[in-house]
């Protein structure tokens, strides 16, 4: 049950609105190279332009250093945002300060403006009062529909809630309900699959879902780490030194729940064309270094996730950008649609391999926001979710 108000909730007709969306989208010779998080976006968009709303959308794109950097502006998602939608959209060249203010203050209900990169701003990551109360003064009414940064406090997404009313977009209800759903209240079995290079990054998910899945099955660069806790030779794969202890806690505190991959395919070097075998866990020569989870371990966690009830997916098996190294993930991607489960992945990697896969139709759920969704399965609060009213 999603407990906050959302755009259903409050009256929108002939009232500004700004929306929080995450339109961090790849640009590519600056042009947007995938629109899967505008078009994420879409439907809170056209419901506030059909209730007769003026829309303004506010979001950050990439990480600029100082200030204004031209190579981060959303001018083209604006320009792109225009081909998808018949409403006009303006497109204003501040988020805050007079530029924003008269374009705001000339917008008409039905008509769609995006604002600036709120990064330009220093104060955006501070989520300074100051830039939260210039952002809310171009408005009535505060929506945030940016999962993708609901994790994060910022005057844009936390800050603006202070002063005007503000509810969630579709978008946030949808990961929120899909999401907590899964962690508070899965249909069992419910399977975890946990990849990616780094143990570090996961350490509090991993201890979380030791608690509420019934397994959890690692891959990934991560495997290794735990690999090298248990004493196995790992050759010159990647592994983190540094939480050799921890990751020798998790195996004990997960002796009847986690499960390491029992084979891997090994390299002669990181290149797609280097020399590959697979090999039992345990028994990698020195020089070689795995690359992806091997053929027994696609068995037997397939067979695990066939049987699931719900399955969360973070984190790819393997190298899955060396087309060589793929394998384990794209198998496991299958599995995991053709378990028939309540499917949810998040994480860039693993959603960019289930798009490659052309399995995306086959998931219950496609995540936009990869630390939003793993803080979630930490069990954190979301500080954008929590400056939402409650319903």
């Amino acid at each position: 049950m999603f407990a906050k108000k959302t755009v259903k909730d409050i009256d929108v007709k002939n009232k500004k609105v700004l929306v929080r969306v995450d339109f961090n989208v790849p640009l590519k010779d600056g042009k947007v190279n995938d629109d899967t998080r505008i078009r994420a976006a879409l439907p809170t968009i056209q419901y506030l332009l059909d209730n007769h709303a003026a829309v303004i959308l506010c979001s950050h794109l990439g990480r600029p250093k100082d200030g204004v950097d031209p190579q981060y502006s959303l001018k083209p998602v604006a320009d792109y945002l225009q081909t998808l939608i018949p409403q006009k959209v303006f497109f204003a060249k501040d988020c805050i300060g007079p530029v924003a203010k008269q374009a705001a203050d000339a917008l008409e209900s039905g008509q769609v403006l995006v604002l600036e990169n709120t990064r330009f701003h220093a104060e955006e990551k501070k989520n300074d009062p100051g830039m939260a109360k210039q952002l809310a003064s171009l408005a009535d009414i505060f929506v945030n529909d940016a999962f993708g940064s609901a994790h994060r406090a910022h005057a844009s997404t936390a800050g603006v809630a202070d002063y005007l009313p503000a509810v969630a977009g579709f978008l946030m209800e949808k990961e929120i309900q899909y999401l907590g759903q899964a962690i508070e209240n899965p249909e069992r079995p419910f399977i975890a699959i946990l990849g990616g290079a780094k143990v570090s990054d996961k350490i509090g998910v991993i201890r979380n879902l030791l608690k509420k899945a019934d397994e959890v099955l690692i891959g990934g660069g991560m495997a290794n780490t735990f690999f090298k806790a248990q004493g196995y030779p790992v050759g010159d794969s990647l592994v983190e030194d540094d939480v050799l202890d921890v990751a020798r806690e998790l195996v004990k505190d997960g002796s009847n729940k986690l499960r390491l991959p029992v084979d891997v395919v090994i390299a002669d070097k990181f290149e797609d064309d280097a020399t590959k075998k697979i090999m039992p866990t345990g028994s990698v020569p020195d020089g070689w270094r795995i690359l992806d989870i091997g053929p027994d371990t696609v068995t037997a966690y397939s067979k695990a996730i066939a049987a699931a009830k719900t399955v969360v997916w973070n984190g790819p098996m393997g190298v899955f950008e060396f087309p060589n190294f793929a394998q384990g993930t794209f198998e496991i991607a299958k599995a995991v649609a053709d378990s028939g489960a309540v499917s949810i992945i998040g994480g860039g990697d693993s959603v960019s391999a289930v798009n490659k896969s052309g399995l995306a139709d086959k998931i219950s759920h496609i995540s936009t926001g990869g630390g939003a969704s793993l803080e979630m399965l930490e069990g954190l609060e979301l500080p954008g979710l929590a400056a939402l009213q409650d319903k």
